[in-house]
């Protein structure tokens, strides 16, 4: 601890870094471990084969495309057309997943309102006419006052136009 002039302290810490190593077991280290060579086989298979078949498929399919279009006739409109539709596929597949879970959701909500019990589509019915008779009642309390401005403002155009005649 040190004390400055200013009547604050600091304080300093140094943190010495570890020199030895972790502890680890010899026969894992090794390449010709079981788990290791797993681990590599299946990097192979899992992640790196994928990979590289895609590539390769995509490199053919610009390849053809471009040989196709590029040859003698190269009928660059049908080919345009055709890319177009390989553009839109992957929306109408979006689209038509979105569409058999809506009508999942849909089934499933029919199944579930069969379930609920006569008495609790009862209750919901009251609770709708309440709903309607609290808009009827506010719709009948606001005539009055719709009525009473009108009234207001005919009195006062009344008095407006008489003002001006004399």
């Amino acid at each position: 601890m040190q004390h400055k002039a200013s009547g604050s302290f600091s304080f300093h810490a140094k943190i010495q870094a570890m020199k030895s190593p972790l502890p680890f077991p010899h026969s894992l280290r090794s390449k010709n471990h079981l788990s290791y060579q797993l681990h590599r086989k299946q990097v192979w298979q899992q992640i790196l084969l994928p990979i590289l078949l895609t590539v390769l498929i995509l490199i053919a399919v610009i390849v053809l495309t471009s040989v196709a279009t590029f040859r003698d006739n190269g009928e660059v409109g049908r080919w345009a057309a055709m890319s177009t539709i390989w553009i839109l596929l992957p929306v109408l597949v979006a689209g038509f997943v979105f569409l058999i879970i809506l009508i999942a959701l849909i089934y499933l909500m029919l199944r579930l309102t069969k379930l609920i019990p006569m008495y609790s589509y009862q209750a919901q019915r009251i609770f709708y006419r309440i709903e309607g008779s609290a808009k009827r009642i506010s719709k009948m309390a606001h005539k009055p006052v719709l009525l009473l401005q009108e009234l207001g403002a005919f009195i006062k155009a009344a008095l407006k136009k008489a003002q001006e005649r004399m």
